[in-house]
């Protein structure tokens, strides 16, 4: 099997080891000899088109036409015919009758990318052809048959879009026999330069022109860019290099001419498991190092906080009030102990840090906050939380 798959790898241009995708030319060239329908799945670039030709050219319709529909690109109001054809008059410069697709494709193999764009409207006459083989040229009231083999992509999540009413259930599992994904570049990362250096040489040999090479610095670039247009992205920028740069060792400043720093943030999902990029991703980071640094900041405190609780000698602690000029006054002092315990928890280190804090800044609170990097407000509250008196600012 592992012959098989690099041999039809090398008959339809493709390039990568990585095992998902070779697991998806092993499932297209184990369904082509059946008429089963096909839903392939990726995300825009990844080369859906190509599996739907390795499925055409392995099974016994080889010989019968191939036919490409690109269902987002025809306006709606056009689309009916463009699939099922018409006939003469069925609507204003309808001047002869006119086969569609389905119809020239008969005994074939039909391609309909970005399925998930039809319209419901359609979507109802599409789900008719693929359980009788029958549809109605526009404005025709004749039936007509076809015997086509269907093979539909998509870049969008079908199952989602059922649940929002934007596509047809019973549609979908009637495409759906057989799924194929295809894994988007960035999964491919040891694909990645492999494919940028097939690309550039190839460019450069069109245009005879030296070949291009990538310092050290760009080949890791590359790998770690995250690739939303996927292969296509990745062919239009080696391309691009090899015909622009005048130097042919290209370095990772050279590619961020190309492809922006930015792109090049961690991959990020939502609670959907859907990748997240740009301004939303770059938030969620910044949010996560904020917490990083906050975290390490409080673990500094409480090194501080037990480094003191070892050399404080003394366990006693009397605040005076800012009310009263002498610390005598038993009703103006607080007299908190700290009992010797062997295993304190955060709570009690938190509670002995203003502690500390207070005493160091004559009970002043303003300037315990200060210190601790806490907001007045929650320093009083965490006074009243651990029972400690109210001590205001002189």
């Amino acid at each position: 099997m592992t012959e098989d798959i690099q041999a039809i790898k090398r008959r339809f241009g493709i390039l990568g080891n990585n095992k998902d995708l070779n697991r998806a030319i092993e499932i297209a060239s184990k369904v082509a000899v059946t008429d089963m329908s096909v839903l392939v799945t990726g995300e825009s670039g990844v080369g859906k088109e190509v599996f739907s030709k390795i499925i055409h050219q392995s099974s016994s319709r080889k010989h019968n036409k191939y036919i490409a529909v690109n269902c987002g690109a025809i306006p709606e109001g056009t689309i009916e015919s463009e699939l099922f054809g018409h006939v003469k008059g069925a609507f204003t410069n309808a001047d002869r009758d006119r086969k569609g697709y389905f119809a020239e494709a008969d005994k074939g193999t039909i391609f309909l990318d970005e399925v998930g764009e039809l319209p419901m409207s359609m979507q109802v006459k599409l789900l008719r052809v693929l359980e009788s083989g029958e549809f109605l040229p526009v404005g025709s009231s004749k039936p007509l048959h076809c015997d086509v083999r269907i093979v539909a992509a998509t870049n969008v999540n079908l199952l989602k879009a059922i649940e929002e009413g934007k596509f047809r259930e019973d549609l979908y599992y009637r495409l759906n026999q057989i799924s194929i994904n295809i894994p988007p570049l960035r999964e491919r990362q040891d694909d990645i330069y492999m494919l940028f250096m097939r690309f550039s040489v190839d460019q450069a040999e069109k245009y005879h022109m030296p070949h291009i090479s990538l310092t050290e610095d760009a080949r890791e670039y590359i790998k770690r860019y995250h690739w939303k247009g996927n292969v296509r992205q990745l062919k239009n920028i080696a391309e691009q290099i090899s015909i622009i740069e005048t130097s042919r060792t290209i370095d990772a400043q050279t590619l961020q001419k190309y492809i922006p720093l930015e792109s090049s943030l961690p991959v990020l999902f939502n609670a959907d498991n859907e990748t997240i990029i740009g301004d939303d991703a770059l938030q969620m980071v910044l949010q996560s190092k904020r917490e990083i640094e906050n975290l390490k900041l409080e673990i500094n405190q409480l090194k501080e906080i037990v480094k003191t609780l070892i050399t404080n000698s003394s366990n006693t602690l009397f605040l005076s009030s800012p009310h009263h000029t002498s610390t005598e006054n038993e009703d103006d002092i607080i007299d908190i102990e700290l009992k010797n315990e062997p295993n304190l928890n955060i709570g009690d280190l938190k509670k002995q840090a203003i502690i500390d804090a207070l005493k160091k800044h004559n009970g002043k609170r303003r300037e315990a906050a200060e210190e601790l990097g806490i907001s007045d407000r929650t320093l009083y509250r965490k006074i009243i939380e651990y029972g400690l008196k109210d001590s205001k600012d002189e």
